[in-house]
């Protein structure tokens, strides 16, 4: 891509933004030399990068990139056997810390799916040994520790002794001979402790002169009786020296042993820095992602100029390679065509960078080989007015290249010379550079050119909006419409003769007041169009709020349903544990006349039984209401009720009282109040006639037989009588209870099941049927 088309569409300033975003010297060597590609695939996946790392902005705010320096000249050094100092370790170590931060971020993150971001800090290694050993011998300051290696602390001890004795030595000098002293401090010359003596005390104090003041008034002495211990002091800060000297050559040496890792993760970090760079930049301009094509197809929603400021830059809506290829934009020179002009080229050159672009989501950008501009310098400040010879020049060059995958940029086409030439020369070189499959966008001010948008059926006509009513442009592109000069209005509005400007009109020909009536018919429909597409969207937006206020309104409805469900079931559930304890009283009380009533163990289970299934079933629907109890009947014995507690069917046995009942539930006699019972039917009174009757099933019949305590020949007559009455019921099988004993009736009870013809088999009873006090006859 030519070079010249960085500096006209100011691209260069787009890099100088970006360099600002980047966290470290790394990114910003990558940022500086940022140039746009020309390889779909490449732009693709730098966009995706960009992308990517925008997400972890938007979900996070910042990422940790600090501490991260570029160490590859370090590293450099350490391989060919250099040795570092303290500042150049620290930043390796530094470095190394970095990575790990930066590594531990991206891992920790859940959401969303990093797959470039997971894929570059797997690349990164902690090195914690490497760091480890840096941090444990050079402090934050670039100072090499005492702890660094035994050696070092014992020399450094030894000097701060030497120091000390000096110090205690000279400062004795300073009390007892002040007067020879022009100041009574200890300093320091050529690295060794001395006395400021006055000159004429030269030979008094007596030494070794290492300096003098600049009046020569002070003479700086080394007094003889402190030479040794400075000579001391000396040999220890040599011996110093030379430790930290190995001290850094170890620490290099480690760093080159590592120097493979160190690279691979430098080159990682540049890479995430570059990235977050690129996303910051997009996050300062509100920019998007664009969809890349090869097709040459632009299209841009609500996209701005980058380098005008937000509060005063106007979106406008660009689209350019599909119905048409060409876009001439004509009208006035109101300063808002160049703008549009730049911001599409500039907007191009960013996207094949792998920058988001300042438009609306969903935007979509071509790749281009080449963008082409000639753009009148008049535009820019920084350089003069050109000339149409140089404008000739550039435009030669820009045919000599142009072709199918190439973006042209013209402001003012064919200006600086004879209108009717110019405009002839205009739409020649737009026909050659059409011809050829390039897109182009081209700005101009001849009237000829209004027609170049109807006559080519790849051309379409565009105008910057101008509002006659403050005299200034709008800045709003308008596709379809083209400009037209607004002088008579402009001039009507300043004040100019209404006969002025009629005469004025007499002077156009026809053809061009049809044009502009025209051009003025189609600005006021669109200026419609506008306004009914606001309303539109307005009506859009209130029939979205209102959706959103009903599914919240049936939210809130189902979950006041729930909250209502739950509270029922919470009541039913506290109805529940009153019968369980109505049902656990009665239990009790049956306990308490077992004995009386002769109750045997199986049916003190079966009764329980009962008591476990009678529970009321909990459900979300609502239920029958239950039908009001009458209380002003009369019941009597024989009436079939239901006790409502226990949700059972009985019969009343007995009138206990005007409240109370005695009633009758399968083998259970219990007491209940007359409030919680209810009258289902009376059986009507028969007329007993003595005839002999066969009883059926609905004979009741209990389904077990207790012959204890009974005598043999008794026991077997009511076995027999009791096995009949059993098979007429229908009964598929019968306990009977027999008891232990002797075994003699469990002997009898077992022979009669043998010999009879209806009984199939016969067993003794479970451990929850009687054991071997049971035998149970099946039937066939």
């Amino acid at each position: 891509m030519n070079s010249r088309i960085f500096n006209v569409l100011e691209y260069n300033k787009i890099i100088e933004m970006l360099n600002a975003q980047a966290a470290s010297s790394l990114g910003k060597q990558r940022t500086s030399i940022l140039k746009p590609s020309t390889e779909l695939e490449a732009i693709i996946q730098l966009q995706e990068e960009t992308d990517e790392a925008a997400n972890v902005l938007r979900l996070k705010g910042n990422v940790p990139l600090g501490g991260i320096f570029d160490i590859k000249p370090s590293i450099k050094r350490t391989v060919i056997g250099g040795i570092l100092n303290p500042h150049e370790c620290l930043d390796v170590a530094s470095t190394v810390y970095g990575g790990k931060q930066l590594k531990s971020f991206i891992e920790d993150m859940e959401e969303p799916e990093l797959p470039i971001l997971r894929e570059l800090i797997s690349q990164i290694m902690p090195l914690n040994d490497l760091e480890r050993q840096i941090k444990s011998c050079i402090d934050d300051h670039g100072h090499v520790m005492d702890g660094a290696s035994d050696k070092l602390r014992t020399i450094r001890s030894k000097i701060r002794t030497s120091e000390s004795r000096l110090r205690d030595k000279l400062d004795s000098y300073t009390k007892t001979k002040s007067k020879m002293l022009s100041d009574s401090i200890v300093t320091i010359r050529n690295d060794r402790y001395v006395l400021p003596v006055k000159q004429e005390y030269r030979g008094a104090i007596g030494g070794i002169v290492h300096d003098q003041s600049a009046s020569g008034a002070t003479l700086f002495i080394e007094p003889q009786s402190v030479v040794d211990l400075n000579n001391q002091l000396q040999e220890a800060r040599v011996q110093e020296t030379n430790e930290i000297e190995r001290i850094l050559g170890e620490l290099s040496q480690k760093i080159a042993t590592d120097e493979s890792y160190l690279y691979q993760n430098v080159e990682a970090l540049a890479q995430i820095d570059f990235m977050f760079a690129r996303a910051k930049l997009g996050h300062v301009m509100r920019a998007s992602m664009p969809k890349m094509n090869d097709q040459g197809i632009i299209k841009m929603k609500q996209a701005r100029h980058p380098l005008i400021p937000k509060e005063e830059v106007v979106p406008n809506d660009v689209e350019i390679g599909e119905d048409y290829t060409a876009i001439v934009i004509t009208g006035p020179n109101t300063g808002g065509k160049t703008v549009t002009l730049k911001m599409v080229g500039l907007c191009t050159l960013m996207a094949q960078s792998g920058l988001q672009i300042p438009a609306l989501d969903g935007c979509e950008m071509a790749v281009f080989s080449n963008v082409f501009a000639d753009i009148g310098d008049e535009q820019s400040i920084e350089q003069s007015l050109s000339t149409f010879s140089s404008h000739m020049t550039n435009i030669v060059s820009i045919l000599n290249h142009v072709d199918n995958e190439t973006l042209v940029l013209f402001d003012e086409l064919g200006a600086g010379t004879d209108p009717q030439e110019g405009a002839a020369l205009a739409m020649s070189i737009l026909d050659q550079v059409v011809s050829r499959g390039a897109r182009i966008i081209a700005t101009t001010h001849y009237p000829e050119l209004k027609a170049y948008g109807y006559n080519r059926k790849d051309a379409v006509n565009a105008s910057v909006e101008f509002n006659v009513e403050t005299l200034s442009p709008t800045y709003r592109l308008l596709i379809g419409v083209p400009g037209r000069s607004n002088a008579f209005e402009i001039s009507r509005r300043l004040g100019l003769s209404e006969t002025v400007i009629e005469t004025a009109k007499s002077h156009i020909g026809t053809d061009s007041k049809s044009v502009e009536n025209m051009i003025a018919s189609l600005e006021e429909s669109r200026r419609g169009a506008e306004r009914d597409y606001q309303r539109a969207e307005q009506v859009l937006t209130e029939a979205e709020e209102l959706k959103r206020d009903l599914e919240k309104q049936w939210s809130q409805l189902e979950s006041k349903r729930e909250e209502l469900y739950k509270k029922a079931e919470v009541k039913a559930e506290k109805a529940l544990q009153k019968a369980r304890e109505e049902a656990e009283l009665i239990v009790s009380e049956l306990r308490s006349v077992k004995n009386q009533a002769n109750l045997k163990e199986h049916e003190w289970i079966e009764a329980r039984k009962m008591f476990d299934e009678a529970q009321p079933k909990l459900t979300k629907k609502r239920e029958e209401k239950v039908k009001e109890v009458d209380t002003k009947r009369d019941l009597q014995a024989g009436d079939e009720v239901k006790l409502l507690t226990l949700n059972q069917n009985g019969t009343i046995i007995d009138k206990v009282s005007d409240k109370e009942f005695q009633v009758q539930i399968g083998a259970m006699k219990v007491k209940v109040k007359r409030k919680d019972l209810q009258f289902l039917k009376r059986e009507e009174p028969q007329v007993v006639k003595p005839m002999t009757t066969v009883k059926g099933s609905a004979y009741q019949v209990k389904t077990e037989l207790d012959l204890r305590g009974e005598r043999f020949e008794d026991a077997l007559h009511r076995l027999e009588k009791y096995v009949d009455d059993a098979l007429l019921a229908g009964y598929p099988n019968v306990s009977i209870i027999h008891g232990k004993g002797t075994g003699a009736l469990r002997t009898g009870v077992q022979s009669f099941a043998k010999k009879h013809r209806q009984i199939e088999s016969y067993r003794f009873g479970g451990m929850n049927e009687g054991g071997s006090g049971v035998t149970i006859l099946e039937f066939r």
